[in-house]
Parts: structure tokens; sequence; C-alpha cells
């Protein structure tokens, strides 16, 4: 177990609260596993009350908290994959443990707590859930134009029935290294704090003729991890051209890409390894996709756990750096869209905000990329996984 800092002494008590309560009220019959969560929440929140209650007194007119800063991004990239053996190709792993605690975090008590009551107005309240959903359904971004993708010479990279890029907010090639010399290809930068760096590139899926703009977009952005959320194929039909060999080395017009490895973590992911080369300029770099392999398109996985295990892994990967991670689905929204709300939102409570609205976080995503979150569903599924999250940082202190 990570020792954790002295401003978390609050919610290492509310944990132990929470424990107790549940042990010694063990005939609690719950009609659905979504009840336990929902219960856990209320529970919670009625615990930081008390506990933040209890501390203001000890502390008299004493206002001052003690957060330390967290300057650096959490999820910071490393070229290399460190966590565990990497099999060869030719020999893949078989099924791993992979299940991970939450990373030491500067969660605030009063964000924490302000989270907590979020979760359970919106999973108790069904109506509640179904009008803030509406309302992001009407929400229209400001510039919206997507002239550019819609050009004739540019209309053959776009997915059919996909996601236009908009012109102010999209990833611009370097036309001389490009094998048409174009610079457009369907991605979006994604900015979190930082206006002069993206924390994202939300993508579509590879086509047969964007596989060398695609590698070309990996080595622009100093991308070093990957994140694919959608199978080659689903009932038949093709999500994504496969941008990888199967074995061996392929070149994509001047990126030569060698498969190093591939690790079966679980039935839910899978980890390979790139060795990416510029044969202009023979450098060289290590790139690793994280491949999710069970969320199908329109659809949320099977439980928020499995994902979040999933981004403890990309982030445990994503160390010292600040380049984007590339993330993809077919189209790049939907299911981008609602990893990288899960994420975002993640994040910034581990850096100890103050503040923190799921709603308006989603807007601004989708002021960079239309279409962010298609369904209602998975902006549940969100809300649920960052609730999930929360307790899950809770139960990880010490006892």
């Amino acid at each position: 177990m990570n020792n954790c800092s002295q401003q978390l002494y609050v919610e290492s008590q509310v944990s132990r609260d929470l424990m107790t309560h549940l042990c010694e009220n063990p005939a609690r019959t719950l009609k659905h596993p979504s009840d336990i969560l929902i219960e856990s929440l209320i529970l919670g929140k009625d615990l930081c009350r008390q506990r933040m209650a209890v501390q203001t007194s000890e502390r008299g007119d004493r206002s001052e908290v003690f957060h330390p800063s967290h300057t650096s991004r959490i999820n910071s990239v490393s070229s290399q994959f460190s966590d565990g053996p990497m099999q060869s190709p030719s020999a893949r792993s078989s099924t791993s443990s992979w299940s991970e605690e939450p990373s030491q975090t500067n969660m605030d008590i009063s964000t924490g707590h302000m989270i907590l009551s979020y979760m359970e107005d919106h999973l108790q309240n069904k109506d509640r859930l179904d009008k803030e959903w509406e309302a992001l359904c009407s929400y229209q971004a400001e510039p919206a134009a997507c002239a550019v993708g819609q050009e004739e010479q540019n209309v053959q990279r776009n997915r059919p029935h996909g996601v236009l890029v908009y012109d102010h907010s999209r990833v611009i090639l370097k036309p001389e290294n490009n094998q048409s010399r174009s610079d457009y290809i369907n991605a979006s930068p994604i900015m979190d704090h930082d206006p002069r760096n993206p924390a994202y590139i939300s993508a579509q899926a590879s086509l047969p003729s964007t596989v060398a703009d695609f590698w070309q977009m990996v080595w622009e952005s100093g991308c070093v991890v990957i994140v694919m959320l959608t199978p080659l194929a689903e009932n038949g039909i093709k999500q994504c051209h496969q941008y990888w060999p199967d074995e061996g080395s392929d070149l994509y017009h001047i990126y030569e890409v060698n498969l190093v490895s591939e690790h079966i973590w679980c039935d839910d992911f899978l980890v390979r390894s790139f060795y990416l080369k510029n044969v202009q300029t023979n450098e060289t770099r290590t790139v690793t996709q994280f491949h999710f392999l069970s969320w199908m398109d329109q659809n949320v996985p099977e439980s928020a756990r499995t994902m979040l295990d999933f981004r403890r892994k990309v982030n445990k990967c994503y160390r010292g750096r600040s380049c984007p991670i590339i993330v993809h689905c077919s189209d790049g929204a939907g299911r981008s869209g609602t990893y990288i709300l899960i994420d975002m939102v993640l994040n910034k409570m581990a850096k100890g905000a103050k503040e923190i609205d799921i709603a308006a976080t989603l807007e601004h995503l989708r002021d960079q990329r239309p279409g962010m979150v298609q369904t209602k569903e998975q902006f549940e599924f969100a809300l649920t996984a960052v609730a999930e999250e929360v307790n899950a940082i809770l139960k990880a202190l010490p006892q």
C-alpha cells in the first residue's frame, strides 16, 4: 500500500467509517448492483460532511488547509512500457492479473464531497440525468465550420458517415512529409488546461489510404502512447484498418513500424509495443498501444472497473513528458470522447481542483471536436466511472 499524504487523513477516516457501516449492516437487501454504488455515494457524502465538520471545529478559526501543488500532469509519458514482461508476437502471453489500486492523489476533500453529491443526484434521479443530457444535446459549439474536411481532396480521408473536424481545431500535417502532399487528417487536438499543448489527440480510425498519415501524425506530435478503443471489426463491419504489422516490420511512406511485442493482459485488452523509425532521418522511437477489445460502437463497457483498470495501465505508462496521447475509436468521438471525459475529470481531481463540472467539461470537449460522447448511456457511464474511482480512492487509504 502506498503512503498517502497528510491532507488525505479525512478521506481515510471516511473510508474506515464507511467500511464499518457496511460490515455492521449485512442484512441490507439491494435490488440491483448499481444500488450498492448509490448507497455508498450517499453514505460517503454524509461521512464526508461529518468529518469536515469535525475537522473545522478542531481547527477553530483557522481556515488554511495544506494542499501541496502538483504542477506536472498526472498522466505523463514514457517511451517504454515497463509494467510487466513483454512477450514476443510469436509467443503471446496468457491472460495476466492486472487490476491495480488508484494512484496517489491530491484530491481535495471538498471536491470529493461535491463529486459524490453530484453522482448521487444523477444516479438516483433519472429525470435529472435526462434533462442534463437534453441540455448537452442542444449545445452548439462556436465556431463550428468544417469546410476543410469537406474539400474534394479530403472527403476520401474521412470515414463514411463519420465525424468531421472543425477548421479551427484540427491536426495539421507537414505537407512536405506527406505522401499526398496534404496537411489533412481527421483528428483533433484536445486541450485541457494548457492551450498551447494538447493533452490528447482524438482521431478517427485509420482507413487503408490513411495509415501513412496516421503514423506521420504519431511522429510529428511526439506521441508515444496510443489508446485504441475499437475492435478491428464488429459484426462483420470494418471499424478500423489494421495500421501495424502482424509480425516483423512494414513501411508506411517514410515511417517504418516494427511490432516488438504483444502482451494480453486480460480478456478485455492487450498491449503492443512498436519500434517506429523515420527512414529519412534515421531517428527512432518506441510507441506503446493500449487496445481495449470489448467496447462496441454506440455502447458502453460491461463494467466501469474494467475501463478504470485499463486507464490506470495507460497512465502508468505515461510518465515524464507533455506530448499528447492519441485516442481513437472508429469515428474518434463516441468512445474516444467518453474515455477522454473520464480521464480529464479524474486528472483534474487528482491535481486538487476545487470545482469539477462534468457537463461543462464535456462542452469543452465538444468545442474542440464534434460529437464527443454520443449517447446518454455513454455520459451515464462516464459519471459512474468517476464515482467508482472516487470510492476506490477512499477505500485505498490506510485503514
